[in-house]
């Protein structure tokens, strides 16, 4: 029987918006991390038998099939081609999924999945214009005015009773995790070099060490008057790429390559569109139930930090240990380049596991449009 398995997971730093990444064009982004994970095991790219790669705003710079344009940048021959994956914040996490499916199918048998997002040069919202996506007929059913993911989040506070010091003590942790992290060599494996026109990039720039609680609470609520959501316990609009090398056991063994993590359990579920981020609760149910698994038999969980009531409430949900929740920091930390945060979020989580020896992580993603990923992974001995 065929499984997936994970034999190299990379990331670019996760820039800032017009920060160090802002200069470079998201398919040379993409190409850079692409080359990086050949590199990791000696990979002949002619093996590869597809790019799934996601990506959110497909306008401009990163349209016109950005996965293919980034394999033939990274000199891949022209015999690799490549598809590009929207399912909004997920979008990286969805490309994962299918590059899964696909190897246990026996469709691929080395396939590449990841994504990139450049915030900087491709603005949140731009492939929208001026021209709704929204028909008569969503319009009928839910409003004629685009979900607002912070209103979302106001509301989720308010649904859980989480208060504005529980949000920027969330926030705080979560700077101080990953610059802990960072300081303590958890990132060295995962992050690759980004030359740049200015130099080359090699730490992500997101995270305030000296973060505080203090500094957090004068912070303005930009979305509702007298709320609780700020900018600093919401994730960061940043530039970032990642990308996971995918095939089975047994292909990996003939190339002497070594597994880090089987893919376990994929899932993806809807969820009401207006609120928009609760999807990552049912989608851990559905996962543990697909799976067999307790939260108890998980030792460590990424719950996407798109706003700090998003993982908050999904612990309130599941109870999981704090020290197992975003272990070493999150998007209010590190940032969340759209279409590459899933894959972002994989390469963090399954390095995490490999490094402590945890036999099973799990992560998880609201998305745009009410949706969630969630993946179980298991670490191979």
């Amino acid at each position: 029987m065929r499984d997936a398995v994970v034999v190299a997971a990379v990331r670019s730093p996760i820039g800032k918006r017009a920060g160090a990444l802002s200069g470079v064009h998201p398919a040379d982004l993409s190409a850079q991390v692409l080359s990086a994970l050949a590199g990791r095991v000696s990979l002949d790219p002619a093996l590869v038998d597809d790019v799934v790669w996601g990506c959110v705003s497909q306008v401009g710079e990163q349209t016109f099939d950005i996965a293919r344009t980034a394999a033939l940048s990274a000199g891949w021959p022209e015999s690799v081609p490549g598809t590009t994956v929207d399912r909004q914040c997920g979008s990286s996490q969805q490309a994962i999924h299918f590059a899964a499916a696909g190897v246990i199918a026996g469709h691929y048998d080395v396939v590449v999945a990841g994504g990139v997002e450049s915030m900087s040069r491709v603005p949140m919202g731009s492939a929208v214009g001026d021209r709704s996506p929204l028909g008569n007929l969503y319009a009928k059913r839910y409003g004629d005015v685009l979900p607002n993911q912070g209103l979302g989040a106001e509301q989720i506070a308010r649904q859980w009773s989480i208060r504005r010091a529980d949000l920027d003590a969330y926030a705080e942790r979560s700077h101080h995790r990953a610059a802990s992290a960072a300081a303590g060599g958890a990132f060295d494996e995962q992050i690759v070099e980004i030359e740049t026109a200015e130099g080359v990039v090699r730490s992500d720039e997101g995270v305030r060490p000296d973060c505080s609680i203090e500094a957090l609470a004068p912070l303005r609520t930009p979305f509702l008057d007298g709320g609780v959501i700020s900018a600093g316990n919401s994730s960061q609009i940043s530039d970032g790429a990642a990308a996971l090398l995918i095939t089975t056991s047994d292909i990996a063994r003939a190339h002497g390559w070594r597994p880090l993590v089987r893919v376990h359990t994929a899932v993806v579920v809807g969820s009401e569109p207006n609120i928009m981020l609760t999807g990552p609760i049912p989608a851990t149910a559905k996962a543990l139930a697909k799976s067999g698994l307790t939260i108890d038999e998980i030792g460590a969980f990424e719950v996407n930090e798109a706003f700090a009531s998003v993982p908050l409430a999904w612990q309130a949900e599941y109870n999981a240990p704090e020290s197992a929740l975003n272990p070493v920091g999150g998007a209010i930390a590190l940032g969340h380049p759209l279409g590459g945060s899933g894959a972002r979020i994989a390469t963090t989580l399954i390095h995490h596991m490999v490094d402590h020896g945890i036999r099973k992580g799990l992560q998880t993603m609201c998305e745009g449009g009410g949706q969630a990923n969630a993946t179980i992974f298991e670490l191979v001995p």
